[in-house]
């Protein structure tokens, strides 16, 4: 079968450079052709899935051949909102789905899934770059205003201890250990509200996740299971070794944290070319480098969900709400994306890096 061509000068540069997965169908629901970013959401090249029933490779929850019957019969595109699509293989994912008829070929009709984790995740870094912004003047404001004066307090306390009965001192004891556990917090504050930029290098992410790994089971994560799931293929990324080390370790406390009787922690490393970021200057740059964290823990509270990287939300009673912000904020600095996919018995945290710059990699060939 001869594969639909778009008609224009350049349909190969179009066609490669469309960040969602993007197929084109026959009138018998055939697939012509995809797109790099469908071949990796399908995980199968172009070559293996042309002529394939399209919906033998994609399940749509969703009457598909109703819709596309409409947009057939009157030739304008169509938008589905909202609907899950699987390739079987993988979770499935909330997408939009839009279809639009070929003019030049009234039967050929193309369909781009625009999976709905992109735009929530556009949404809620927008959203914790601001909400750092304010976290960083209170941090500021509250390290030098309270933390100072509360040393002043624990001293104070421990020197009326030394002239009281045993009754007593179990409250000077208490306000020693409150004092500390205030001070241990400003501290987590102050971590937040330091703006030293990343001093980024090539860095090769399974070194830095088995580092955290390795530090992980001898301490807070020593009662868990931790697999590894790795793409040995992944080039380096582009990041700050100590920074990225700590995203790393606060994640998988978090997972550690959430399944308090014992579980398994996936470490998992694929590439996907899906996810596009615009810089600053306007020029798009690619986010390739994927790692999830995935626990199968009771999952993250529905009421806090939408706002888990905001500074201050947690789900433990005691928790400060500070670690998943620092690492939300330490991922916005590195020109990365972070998500996360909940519910009971399985929490994904996903964070997306770009690939090293080839001319930061050149000095690591060189050297002996």
């Amino acid at each position: 079968m001869t594969p639909y061509r778009l008609p224009y000068p350049v349909p190969g540069v179009i066609w490669a450079s469309l960040p969602m997965p993007t197929l084109l169908i026959d009138a018998a629901n055939r697939i012509l052709d995809v797109n790099p970013a469908a071949e990796t959401f399908l995980n199968a090249s172009d070559r293996a899935v042309r002529g394939q029933p399209a919906f033998d490779r994609l399940l749509i929850d969703a009457p598909m051949e109703e819709a596309l019957a409409r947009a057939r019969a009157n030739q304008s595109p169509l938008n589905i909102n909202d609907v899950d699509v699987t390739t079987g293989e993988r979770p499935p994912v909330q997408c939009t789905i839009h279809l639009a008829p070929m003019h030049d070929n009234p039967d050929v009709v193309m369909i781009i899934l625009s999976p709905r984790e992109i735009a929530d995740r556009m949404g809620r870094s927008m959203g914790v770059k601001s909400a750092a912004r304010s976290a960083i003047g209170m941090a500021e404001m509250l390290a030098h205003e309270i933390k100072n004066p509360l040393a002043g307090i624990s001293g104070a306390a421990q020197l009326l201890s030394m002239g009281l009965t045993p009754e007593d001192q179990e409250l000077t004891d208490l306000i020693v250990e409150e004092t500390r556990r205030i001070v241990k917090l400003l501290e987590q504050v102050e971590q937040f509200g330091n703006i030293r930029p990343p001093d980024r290098k090539p860095v090769n992410l399974h070194d830095a996740l088995d580092r955290a790994r390795k530090s992980a089971l001898v301490g807070f994560a020593a009662h868990m299971t931790i697999v590894e799931d790795y793409d040995p293929s992944l080039p380096f990324t582009f990041a700050d070794k100590d920074q990225l080390m700590q995203v790393f370790l606060n994640l998988i406390k978090n997972a550690a944290e959430a399944c308090s009787k014992g579980g398994t922690i996936r470490l998992h490393t694929f590439y996907d070319l899906s996810l596009r970021l615009r810089r600053k200057e306007g020029a798009p740059a690619a986010l390739p480098l994927q790692i999830e964290i995935i626990d199968d823990g009771p999952g993250i509270p529905p009421e806090i969900a939408a706002e888990i990287f905001e500074p201050f939300v947690s789900g433990r009673e005691n928790g400060t709400g500070l670690g998943l912000a620092l690492v939300s904020k330490i991922i916005t600095d590195h020109e990365g994306w972070i998500s996360v996919d909940s519910s009971p018995g399985r929490t994904a945290f996903r964070v997306s890096l770009p690939m090293a710059p080839k001319d930061k990699l050149k000095p690591l060939k060189e050297a002996p």
